[in-house]
């Protein structure tokens, strides 16, 4: 889509942000968004309420809209599985509810969604570096979570307001326990398969600035590049607990204590970072997730003395 014939581009005064009060994402995003300068309000209405939406747009009278609520199930997508209409609720009614509502009133809606509607398939083989693009038609449904995600895009992208971002397993430099490093230091084995990720720290300023130039249509939302679950664990070692090990095993075995199935994925970063507003840097995700890494070492040193000895014992297997 022609950036200039929907001509959003416009600076971000006052930002409506959904899933800002108690989400992951929706919270760094605000406090970004406070940093640049730009008025930010925390949505007080839930997205599945048309009629509550509508009011707070008209209300609040944002100059733009994030819309990062979500069901991703506690503690994981597993969840998702048992409560299947709640998962509908937000990740279907919810958000097209916002898309809907913010394209009647011509406001630029960041959708943070997700990447996990695609598998290594036979024309985008495993380690071929061939990535699906943001052209393709989501192949894995094995999770209901990528359900509701998958028949979510084709719809999204109908609204010509919608910049819809697909979030792939999302790291930050802190242990919160949504970060995806922290999800599988904590698990007592891991498979290990290469995929795109998203590094929040550099990815979310991205999406800032691709608001502020008024993208829309679909991006894969990840650094370029794949990262497999053992480069990233053995990141952790090096810079957060030397101490630390894990044990790998197959897919297979996976499916076996799982509900559901994971996906694993490259998306192409081409589209990304031709659009990349200028002045914003973008790492490959082994550079990227290695200083992350960095961060994280001295984030934790700060906050709670010399590593490894003084992390929270649920992060110390030995």
């Amino acid at each position: 889509q022609n950036i200039s014939e929907n001509n959003m581009s416009a600076p971000i005064t006052k930002a409506l942000i959904y899933g800002g009060k108690t989400g992951w994402i929706g919270g760094k995003v605000a406090t970004m968004l406070k940093e640049q300068g730009a008025e930010v309000v925390l949505a007080e209405a839930r997205c599945e309420n048309r009629a509550d939406v509508a009011k707070e747009l008209d209300d609040v009278k944002p100059s733009h809209v994030f819309m990062a609520a979500g069901i991703t199930g506690r503690p994981n997508i597993d969840w998702c599985e048992d409560h299947k209409p709640d998962t509908i609720r937000t990740n279907v009614i919810g958000t097209l509810n916002l898309a809907d509502l913010t394209n009647e009133r011509n406001i630029h809606c960041t959708i943070y969604a997700t990447g996990c509607i695609f598998k290594y398939d036979d024309a985008h083989p495993l380690g071929s570096g061939i990535g699906f693009t943001e052209e393709d038609t989501p192949n894995f449904d094995e999770s209901f979570y990528s359900q509701t995600k998958g028949y979510m895009e084709p719809m999204l992208k109908c609204y010509p307001n919608c910049m819809i971002l697909r979030v792939r397993m999302p790291i930050s430099d802190d242990l919160i326990h949504r970060n995806f490093i922290t999800k599988i230091v904590k698990y007592e084995r891991v498979v290990n398969i290469p995929n795109s990720m998203t590094v929040l720290y550099e990815m979310l300023p991205a999406s800032l600035a691709m608001a502020k130039k008024g993208l829309t249509g679909v991006y894969n939302f990840c650094n370029p590049g794949v990262i497999s679950h053992n480069q990233c664990l053995d990141l952790y070692k090096k810079y957060i607990d030397p101490t630390y090990t894990y044990k790998n095993f197959t897919i297979e075995e996976q499916s076996k204590v799982l509900k559901a199935g994971r996906s694993n994925n490259e998306l192409d970063s081409t589209k990304l970072m031709r659009d990349m507003p200028e002045g914003i840097v973008i790492n490959d995700i082994l550079t990227a997730v290695e200083l992350c890494m960095q961060r994280m070492q001295k984030n934790l040193t700060e906050e709670f003395g010399p590593l490894p000895d003084s992390l929270p014992k649920e992060f110390r297997k030995n």
